[in-house]
């Protein structure tokens, strides 16, 4: 091999590289848009979800959880809360019951404060978690208890 490159070398490395990206680019961006639709549940996205993100926006519930790995960390994860605490059958009841129940009054932990919320906006905000649980996220967080 010479110790130098020609600049003919020098030009087919760069456009052949530059091929070689680009094609690759394109083939990942045509596998995504083919692979999104089916990890997408937008057909369940319900009034009652809508309200729940309205809750979870007004009420600033990312300022202390993290839903899906954004948000703060000072609480726990909520993307999985819906499996961790009973699924179809217990959760709405649970959260109901926890959201009455605050701030716990227990030494030495985080205190999580009263919104007030109605039955209604509970029921709506268990929907939206319900929801979230649904997507995709790859096995995101790894510890089912966030």
């Amino acid at each position: 091999m010479p110790e130098k490159f020609s600049k003919n070398a020098a030009r087919n490395i760069y456009y052949g590289g530059s091929l070689f990206f680009i094609l690759l680019f394109l083939a990942l961006t045509y596998q995504t848009t083919q692979a999104l639709p089916q990890r997408d549940h937008r057909d369940q996205l319900t009034e009652a979800v809508a309200r729940g993100k309205e809750i979870w926006e007004e009420n600033n519930c990312i300022g202390c959880h993290t839903l899906m790995g954004e948000g703060a960390y000072f609480a726990p994860e909520l993307a999985n809360v819906f499996d961790r605490r009973g699924g179809e059958q217990a959760f709405t009841a649970f959260l109901k019951a926890w959201m009455a129940a605050q701030p716990l009054d227990v030494p030495g932990r985080r205190k999580m404060p009263q919104f007030n919320l109605s039955e209604q906006q509970v029921e709506d905000l268990a929907e939206f978690l319900k929801w979230t649980s649904k997507i995709d996220d790859n096995n995101w967080p790894p510890n089912i208890e966030g």
